[in-house]
């Protein structure tokens, strides 16, 4: 892998995540929120519906580093049913580097849904670790699983701001959400993300679909970016919003 911004030479994804420490710059009102996002050339977050069919084998690195780091991963309903998640971190190493740091060694997930309509046969569900937290405004009851799950109401619609508000009282301060772009769109309008990562696949005709940020009222947001990387036609970019 090659830096390319700033300072050009040869690095790694540990190199680089060495220096993101995220938990350290949580305020206390809501977690530091960061997004990781992968994009056709043409803007699409899927190629046949998914995303993992976008990204290389150094993307899921990525993806896997970004995830140690997050004391929980915020993610759609229709994410979870598309992906299908498994356990967070099935690397053990991962899972103790973040419990010798002094961590929980999965990531709590925290799923937005307005109903419970949830794969409830995925990895994520009957691996029985981490645990899973819900927010929704369903009144059902979910199934019983192997995994932890915790649901948390609201009488409207789920908002944002008080689901984050909720994870950083629960002990979280650093919350990576992945998606999807329609979750993406409403973080980003409502203020609520502090970083951007995203790969660029060296790919055209993704055949439609979604782009990587969906909805997004309010006029442009403006970003910094930090760093600059590419591992052959590959790129990963990081950028930080503007207030």
């Amino acid at each position: 892998m090659q830096r390319l911004i700033p300072d050009p030479g040869p690095t790694t994804i540990g190199e680089q995540m060495a220096g993101f420490d995220p938990r350290s710059v949580a305020g206390q009102a809501r977690p530091y929120v960061y997004t990781n996002f992968a994009s056709t050339i043409d803007g699409h977050a899927t190629i046949g519906g998914v995303s993992g069919k976008i990204g290389s084998a150094t993307d899921t690195a990525m993806l896997m580093a970004l995830r140690e780091s997050a004391d929980a991963v915020l993610i759609g309903a229709g994410t979870m049913r598309v992906e299908r998640y498994g356990r967070l971190l099935p690397q053990e190493e991962a899972r103790e580097r973040r419990a010798a740091a002094g961590l929980e060694p999965d990531p709590v997930t925290a799923i937005v849904t307005a109903g419970l309509d949830l794969p409830w046969d995925a990895g994520l569900f009957t691996s029985g670790a981490g645990e899973v937290v819900i927010f929704t405004s369903s009144g059902g009851r979910p199934p019983e699983v192997a995994t932890p799950v915790e649901v948390i109401r609201s009488e409207r619609s789920v908002e944002l701001g008080t689901a984050l508000a909720t994870l950083r009282g629960r002990g979280a301060r650093a919350v990576l959400s992945e998606g999807g772009p329609t979750l993406h769109g409403r973080l980003l309008a409502e203020g609520l993300v502090d970083e951007l990562f995203l790969t660029f696949s060296p790919r055209l005709g993704s055949g439609g679909g979604p782009r990587i940020v969906e909805g997004l009222a309010g006029g442009p947001i403006d970003l910094e970016l930090r760093w600059l990387l590419a591992e052959g036609s590959e790129l990963f970019a990081r950028y930080a919003t503007r207030s």
